[in-house]
């Protein structure tokens, strides 16, 4: 999945950064032998997603144009049309130069998830490009609250997708954000980046999360609607689309495995010494891990957090 981040990245621009965190950048660096060292931006310990992308954005400032745009992705999603990606991208970066704002990239709900953040879209900037104002965020809803978003066709899931230049970016944290502003001139005052000083520095940060230490309190936003296919590979359904499936769209995945007339199935077995048995089923999930036993249908597989939830209290 990272490798194919940066398939897509490479669409998007002729430079490309990768932050990773110090305990397993090495295999990030294996992964990506084509890039420089210097393309690697080492968080020393983890500060959540507004500090990392703080880190970036210091390090960006010191050898590029302040105006020019910079987008934000994230390697654990799975897109197929790289030409539909890179031009959401695009129409996001036209955006945010001429506006001088933030501007994110939203997702068509294709079913009722509880596992994303929503945004509503407010008044059109540019409707035939699927432009349009922020209007709010919305919290991971309950199910029934996750219906009547779909429903209403006014909410895009929040895929996390940001584009911005660096001067866009200080200007609302100015604005929004002063804390985070704080961050990024305590990091740039320091000489150079990755030493001993640096890092402490930036080890003596808090943890933040990026939606709402800054974008859920920014001024003005606005959000492309995505022109192509997206999955954050969350849930069973997510994950059955992705992998590979025999002729009768089955997936198996371990050991000890028996089925009889069974179709469109996704089927783990994480205990080689259990024998799981499957019979006359089809669009369902079965994983037997050593914590514990799921069967779901695989079309509400996504619900599956709201039972974690239960069982964490």
């Amino acid at each position: 999945m990272l490798q194919t981040a940066y398939d897509r990245a490479i669409k998007l621009g002729d430079t490309i950064y990768v932050v990773t965190e110090a305990s397993h950048c090495e295999h990030v660096r294996k992964q990506l032998p084509e890039l420089p060292d210097s393309a690697f931006l080492i968080e020393p310990g983890r500060r959540g997603t507004a500090h990392c992308i703080v880190l970036a954005l210091d390090v960006i400032a010191r050898a590029h144009n302040h105006d020019e745009p910079i987008a934000f992705i994230h390697s654990d999603h799975h897109v197929r049309d790289i030409g539909g990606f890179a031009r959401s991208f695009a129409i996001a970066e036209k955006i945010s130069r001429k506006n001088n704002e933030i501007v994110l990239i939203g997702i068509k709900p294709t079913f009722p998830s509880t596992s994303f953040g929503y945004i509503e879209r407010g008044d059109e900037i540019n409707a035939s490009a699927g432009v349009f104002a922020v209007k709010s965020f919305k919290e991971k809803p309950d199910y029934e609250m996750a219906q009547v978003y779909v429903e209403s066709g006014d909410y895009l899931w929040n895929c996390g997708y940001f584009v911005g230049s660096v001067n866009t970016f200080l200007n609302e944290m100015k604005r929004s954000a002063p804390n985070l502003q704080n961050s990024f001139e305590r990091l740039a005052a320091i000489t150079k980046v990755g030493t001993a000083q640096y890092n402490d520095a930036y080890l003596a940060l808090d943890n933040q999360v990026i939606d709402i230490a800054l974008i859920e309190k920014a001024k003005s936003l606005a959000v492309v609607s995505a022109s192509f296919d997206w999955m954050d590979v969350g849930s069973f359904k997510d994950l059955h689309d992705v992998v590979p499936q025999d002729m009768y769209g089955n997936y198996f995945s371990g050991e000890n495995i028996h089925t009889i007339d069974v179709s469109n199935v996704y089927v783990r077995n994480e205990e080689s010494d259990k024998p799981v048995a499957v019979i006359g089923l089809d669009n369902v999930v079965v994983v037997n891990t050593p914590d514990g036993i799921l069967v779901s249908r695989k079309d509400v597989s996504h619900r599956t957090g709201e039972v974690a939830k239960k069982l964490q209290k």
